[in-house]
C-alpha cells in the first residue's frame, strides 16, 4: 500500500472524527480529559466504544475500494461472523432493524 492511500485513509478518519455528532464530540472531550487526568474508567469505556463504532464504519468503507469488493465484502463479513468479530456498526444495525431489512 502506498503512502497516498494511507494518507487518504487517515484523512477520512480525521473527517469522521470532525463530523459534528454529539457522540464524537463527547468521545474527543473524554480523551482530552483523560490526558489531563480527569476522566473516569467509565468515561474511557464510553469513548472507546464510540471509537470502535467510528472505526467499524471506516472499515466497511475501506472494503468497498478493494478489488473484487462484491465478492470480498460478503466473504469478509461471513468470516468475521464465524470468528465472532463485529464489523457492522451499531447505528447501521438499528437502521436495518427499523426497516426489517438486513441484520
Amino acid at each position: 500500500m502506498n503512502t497516498d492511500k494511507i494518507q487518504k485513509y487517515l484523512l477520512k478518519l480525521k473527517d469522521s472524527f470532525l463530523d459534528e455528532t454529539e457522540e464524537n464530540r463527547r468521545m474527543l472531550d473524554i480523551y482530552v480529559n483523560y490526558i489531563d487526568g480527569k476522566a473516569s474508567n467509565k468515561d474511557i469505556e464510553e469513548a472507546n466504544y464510540q471509537l470502535k463504532q467510528v472505526l467499524r464504519s471506516l472499515g466497511l468503507g475501506i472494503l468497498v475500494v478493494l478489488p473484487f469488493s462484491p465478492i470480498s465484502i460478503p466473504y469478509v463479513l461471513k468470516k468475521a461472523k464465524e470468528f465472532d468479530i463485529e464489523l457492522i456498526p451499531d447505528w447501521y444495525k438499528a437502521l436495518s432493524k427499523d426497516k426489517d431489512e438486513l441484520e
